[in-house]
């Protein structure tokens, strides 16, 4: 793989960590797996911060609490293993994990890292300062839609490769008072993003029963969608997730709370995904970062449900036919242009690493990689 994704002077100065300071029990945003961490390792399979320096401001001791364990890591440093130079976009930092055993094998190349999570930040700035990184990353609080604009503000011009690992960790569904776990008493939050108004709360008690519906059939295809919105609005008002877990799980059919997981798992995740908007941004963010690779870099997508990969599939699909409207046994006619081709990797998590990581089991990952110029059809 060839790869010249190009840096002005400035911003190779300017690649130093900045993040906001912590305002809440460490977690990120953008991966859904965690395991025990091995102290002192930080390759990036296992990642501890309880032996890192200690960071200015109140929550300082919440920076110790971060675990997180990279799912399919192997996978992804094999795709990546060509790199040489350049700027590589983590889309989704979170812990850091996957970029930390990037920059430890290849040493020629910085890091833009992009979250939306302050606190996941602040335990990336940590993770990357303690494995020697910092004066090659550059953190920037945004949501992965805001790419080009961080990009361009960083005088980054095209990378040399780029990932995005989707979902929410377990560390985060692990903390109670961010409201994204049925498990623990806690009011309705689920915002990754803890300065924007629209919350969990709000959803679960201003939208209306088909709105409701809509949502947990788009977001989680979830079967007993009109049941379960109609019992919302009469429980109303509902303030925490245990009442909301009480609520949808007595709206399910006996039978079907016997089977597939815990009865409120579909409407937490819907809810998620509607309070944070990640189906809806999704699809720009994937079409922006594929315009900004290099020729011959690659961009990695970790996704964790059905809808997340449905999005993928068909944005690297267009990407690599460019929305040829042909019949397909027959030559372009259209003047389609691909900018993309797909990359053959295992789609799922090893065995190995779901004896030591379950929730990994529901990982998919897919990878295209830019052509140069564009070519015909």
């Amino acid at each position: 793989m060839i790869v010249d994704a190009s840096i002005n002077q400035t911003t190779a100065q300017r690649l130093s960590v900045f993040g906001s300071l912590p305002d809440g029990t460490v977690c990120s945003s953008n991966s859904a797996r965690s395991h025990r961490a091995v102290p002192g390792d930080t390759s990036g399979l296992y990642l501890l911060s309880g032996g890192l320096p200690e960071i200015d401001g109140s929550h300082g001791d919440a920076v110790t609490q971060f675990v997180h364990d990279s799912v399919m890591l192997p996978e992804i440093m094999a795709i990546f293993s060509d790199l040489t130079t350049g700027v590589f976009l983590d889309a989704t930092l979170g812990g850091a994990g996957h970029s930390v055993a990037l920059l430890n094998e290849h040493p020629s190349v910085s890091l833009l890292g992009i979250d939306q999570d302050d606190v996941a930040l602040d335990a990336a700035r940590a993770v990357l300062t303690s494995a020697g990184h910092s004066g090659r990353v550059a953190l920037r609080r945004a949501r992965f839609d805001s790419v080009t604009r961080v990009a361009d503000e960083e005088g980054i011009s095209s990378l040399a490769g780029a990932l995005f690992d989707l979902g929410v960790s377990s560390p985060q569904f692990d903390v109670a008072e961010r409201g994204f776990s049925y498990r623990f008493e806690a009011p309705l939050d689920m915002r990754m993003d803890r300065t924007q108004t629209l919350s969990a709360d709000v959803v679960v008690n201003t939208y209306e029963v088909e709105a409701l519906a809509d949502m947990l059939r788009r977001n989680a295809d979830e079967r007993h969608a009109h049941r379960i919105a109609k019992a919302i609005v009469a429980a109303r008002p509902i303030h925490t997730t245990t009442r909301l877990s009480e609520v949808v799980s007595a709206a399910i059919p006996a039978p079907a709370r016997r089977r597939g997981g815990h009865p409120a798992k579909r409407t937490f995740q819907a809810i998620r995904i509607e309070v944070n908007a990640e189906l809806d941004i999704l699809p720009g963010a994937l079409r922006d970062v594929i315009a900004l690779l290099a020729p011959g870099a690659r961009l990695a997508v970790l996704t964790y449900h059905s809808g997340e990969d449905r999005i993928v599939k068909s944005v690297m699909r267009t990407a690599e036919n460019g929305d040829c409207t042909c019949p397909p046994n027959l030559p372009c006619g259209c003047g389609a242009v691909r900018s993309v081709i797909r990359i053959r990797a295992p789609r799922d998590a090893s065995k190995a690493e779901l004896a030591r990581n379950p929730r990994a089991s529901s990982a998919r990952l897919r990878v295209v990689e830019k052509i140069s110029d564009g070519g015909a059809k």
